[in-house]
């Protein structure tokens, strides 16, 4: 992509995620909504946003002939990000209920010629795979975006395997007074962040990180900040997390 092409696309990016109305009366609707008009530029611009995914999906572990799941999958970027690796998998579901990101995912999947590579649109709440058990589980920055967040989490456990690995990686903000080997946040991070996020339907949760302990064995645990395109004196604190179904 050409510089004055790549200024065009963060130009129309910049215009959906801070003037376009989200429009809707079900999530489904909310997101086809908020993506229809960036869905072809969704990678590009986002690729500075959001931090830390080569990083989770260097760490994962890859089940010889093992089922992976991609809630929330968007375009379907992160397939690509396990380069060779992604031929190990019997089965790989990229899940989302946004149609237009899921167009461009289908896309991809015929150009990069996937056999093993299925895209779906089903709720991360809800969706079942032909299979009875899920070897890997993961989340790419769209926790934040699932309203039962907590159902999100509960189905996950449900679909893995005993054994079973859940990936992922996301923004978030600490509580007022985390645990003591977790990151505390200063009282702008715990406020602003959460505001700011929230005008596109991403709502940053302080109670994340304390569920997805409760519920899962963890495996790996990284807290940090990344900066945001355009904002460069702004971080905003994110998280990678591996644990295991017990």
């Amino acid at each position: 992509m050409s510089n004055l092409s790549a200024r065009f696309n963060d130009l129309k990016t910049l215009w959906h995620l801070l003037v376009s109305r989200i429009d809707g009366k079900t999530h489904s609707e909310r997101l086809n909504s908020f993506y229809q008009g960036q869905a072809s530029g969704y990678d590009q611009f986002r690729k500075r946003l959001l931090h830390g995914r080569c990083e989770l999906f260097e760490s994962l572990p890859v089940p010889d002939n093992g089922i992976w799941v991609d809630m929330g999958a968007g375009t379907g970027e992160n397939a690509e990000l396990w380069g060779q690796k992604l031929c190990q998998f019997q089965r790989a579901y990229l899940v989302d209920l946004c149609q237009p990101l899921l167009d461009v995912c289908s896309k991809r999947i015929m150009t990069q010629n996937w056999s093993n590579v299925k895209a779906i649109c089903a709720d991360a709440t809800t969706f079942r795979s032909p299979e009875t058990q899920i070897d890997l589980i993961t989340f790419s920055y769209s926790l934040t975006m699932i309203p039962d967040w907590f159902q999100a989490v509960n189905h996950a456990w449900d679909l893995l395997r005993p054994g079973g690995i859940l990936g992922i990686v996301d923004f978030y903000v600490s509580r007022k007074y985390p645990q003591s080997n977790h990151a505390s946040h200063s009282w702008f991070q715990r406020n602003f962040w959460p505001v700011w996020f929230s005008s596109d339907n991403v709502f940053l949760n302080p109670d994340h990180l304390p569920y997805l302990h409760d519920r899962f064995e963890v495996i790996s645990l990284i807290e940090n900040l990344g900066s945001l395109p355009f904002l460069p004196l702004l971080k905003a604190p994110y998280y990678i997390l591996i644990a295991q179904k017990n």
